[in-house]
């Protein structure tokens, strides 16, 4: 009889239990409705406070920004050449700490006899340029279509050495616009006045201007065979072959490597001009960028840091004095 009862008092004892956490989750729900309206009712007692120390925050915020001295900033692109990419930024280095330790001396070497350090700051970075994986695959298919051309040679070595010489940015950080301006001008006078690097762009100019002499001469050389090769195409017994000629009882001269070698001539003066209006400097300017003002992010700004500062002054000192209330409870 006994083992018969058994079977109804468990289950009796699992409809207590589920009631029991029924009970439990009603209390929790009601809990945290309690806590919501405390909270609504607490901001709806201090809704004029509140809104008075937003208002007196962005009053303040705004009177600030109006006041403090907006910090500007200019942007100086630059390629160095010759490999003085380390001569850069050891030179950015070597400027940065003399405006750390106030150097005048040091700045008046530059030619600035007047300086103020206040917000100055000089800082270098590389320029980034975008790219996908997706591309340099396509890239590198379309390179192997070349196989084992010239062509491929050319293609390799100018993308080594743009791959080898990124551009990077100076960014050069102050206040006061007329003398910001002066102060960058002098900085990258200074960075292109080395004795090392200006040595060897004259002598890589004077190589340049006689390679392209050079080149000339020969050109014109090329150019008075082929001239002397088309008044002779109508004789025949002058014609040695589809593509070959003979010049005064000399050897044959084959006419499509002589056109191979003129085009060739021709490119070699035009990268050569090139690079001479290229290489003018060991630092290349590539952008001497305009004064602009330094951008904040929203929070950094003081019309919105202000008033954040009040409100959160405020909730600390109602935690407080809850706080206070509830030990005052405690004391026995």
């Amino acid at each position: 009889m006994a083992e018969n009862l058994k079977p109804e008092n468990n289950h009796s004892s699992d409809e207590i239990d589920l009631g029991q956490l029924l009970q439990l989750v009603k209390k929790g729900f009601n809990s945290i409705f309690r806590f919501v309206l405390r909270i609504f009712l607490y901001l709806k007692k201090n809704i004029f406070l509140l809104i008075g120390l937003i208002l007196l925050g962005f009053g303040v915020g705004y009177g600030l920004s109006k006041i403090i001295t907006k910090k500007l900033k200019r942007e100086v692109i630059v390629k160095p050449q010759f490999e003085s990419k380390n001569y850069l930024y050891d030179a950015i280095d070597e400027i940065q700490a003399n405006i750390e330790a106030e150097d005048t001396l040091f700045f008046k070497s530059l030619g600035i006899n007047e300086i103020d350090f206040k917000g100055l700051e000089v800082v270098i970075n590389r320029v980034v340029e975008e790219g996908t994986s997706e591309t340099d695959a396509k890239y590198l298919e379309l390179l192997q279509s070349f196989e084992n051309t010239e062509a491929i040679a050319d293609i390799v070595r100018a993308e080594l050495q743009n791959k080898s010489s990124f551009n990077h940015r100076i960014t050069f950080f102050y206040k006061n616009q007329k003398a910001g301006k002066e102060f960058s001008e002098k900085v990258m006078e200074y960075l292109n006045n080395n004795e090392y690097f200006s040595e060897m762009l004259d002598i890589y100019v004077e190589n340049a201007k006689d390679r392209i002499e050079r080149d000339k001469q020969l050109l014109d050389q090329v150019d008075l065979i082929i001239t002397n090769y088309s008044k002779k195409m109508g004789s025949q017994d002058n014609i040695a072959g589809n593509d070959r000629i003979v010049l005064d009882n000399q050897e044959t001269v084959n006419i499509t490597g002589l056109f191979s070698l003129k085009n060739d001539l021709i490119r070699d003066i035009e990268t050569k001009k090139l690079e001479l209006l290229k290489n003018t400097k060991a630092i290349q300017i590539i952008n001497f960028g305009q004064p602009q003002q330094v951008q904040k992010s929203f929070f950094g700004k003081k019309i919105v840091l202000i008033p954040s500062l009040f409100l959160g002054l405020f909730f600390l000192i109602s935690i407080l004095k809850y706080l206070n209330v509830k030990s005052e409870e405690l004391k026995f």
